[in-house]
């Protein structure tokens, strides 16, 4: 009876519903593969290029605290190794002039890596950059997110087929994998903070690993933190591929008839990302034996 009142109050409201919908989606699997490039420039970026205030602070502390202190202890790892050579030689009574020149060449070596420390330090963060860099420019090529869903055609098509009801939760299910995209790029951030801060902290000290290498029982020391700043260099590729993992993941979601599964299977797929992201740091330290 009141058909020409409710018929037009409800056709409005389904637009505004579809509209909504539309506007949540347009443009998602587009936010997506920006947050892939931008991740693979964070990401890639040396100590040094990341935030170069915070750099020059470390570098100073490097400088003028811990030298001192490796001046100290390589000082002493080398006594350490000169006794205990004399010790192995029977009390200095089967002692030879090769033993010094040996001596005097590993000291040589252990004096010239504390030398170099900051150098070698930047040369693996400088090789896990480029590495990262090319790992992320092949998933950005191989691994992109088309924005099947910003299709107006194809969206307008499978929302009139859906009735007022269906079209209310999927207005709030587009707004989770809103959210859901939201979360990951901030889960992305914080990682990308941590680890940096990690290898800020890794710099801050290296010249005190590096003054243990004039010794096999000290050495051990130096082997271990070399695999720590190696295992933080291999930690962005790690994050790399777990990206483009999920991008190949997401991109098969376009083919789906059904909009609702597909936004769920995003945010699972999210929820598994985020997941991953977090253990790569152990897992790359898993893989080269790094303690700690």
């Amino acid at each position: 009876m009141f058909d020409f009142i409710t018929d037009p109050i409800n056709e409005f409201i389904r637009d505004m519903l579809k509209g909504w919908i539309e506007d949540n989606l347009a443009g998602l699997f587009n936010s997506l593969n920006n947050n892939v490039a931008s991740t693979a420039l964070e990401v890639s970026q040396t100590p040094s290029t990341w935030n170069g205030s915070i750099f020059t602070i470390i570098r100073q502390l490097s400088e003028t605290v811990m030298v001192p202190v490796a001046a100290v202890i390589i000082t002493y790892v080398l006594c350490y190794e000169l006794i205990t050579m004399v010790i192995d030689r029977n009390n200095m009574r089967d002692i030879d002039t090769a033993i010094f020149l040996k001596y005097i060449f590993k000291a040589g070596i252990a004096v010239f890596l504390l030398g170099k420390t900051s150098d070698i330090v930047m040369a693996v963060f400088d090789l896990g950059s480029q590495v990262t860099l090319k790992a992320g420019a092949a998933i950005y090529q191989e691994a992109a997110i088309p924005d099947v869903w910003g299709d107006v055609l194809t969206i307008h098509a499978k929302l009139d087929a859906l009735t007022t009801g269906e079209l209310w939760s999927l207005v709030f299910q587009s707004m989770f994998a809103q959210m859901a995209i939201n979360i990951m790029s901030i889960l992305v951030t914080v990682i990308m903070y941590g680890r940096m801060i990690e290898i800020y902290l890794y710099v801050s000290v290296a010249p005190v690993p590096f003054a243990t290498f004039g010794n096999k029982e000290w050495g051990s020391i130096g082997s271990n933190y070399l695999k720590g700043i190696f295992a933080l260099a291999l930690q962005g590729f790690f994050i790399m591929v777990c990206i483009g993992i999920y991008a190949a993941l997401v991109s098969g979601l376009v083919v789906a008839e059904n909009i609702s599964e597909a936004i769920w299977q995003l945010m699972a797929h999210t929820v598994v990302l985020c997941f991953s992201l977090f253990k790569t740091g152990s897992l790359a330290k898993a893989i080269l034996n790094a303690r700690g």
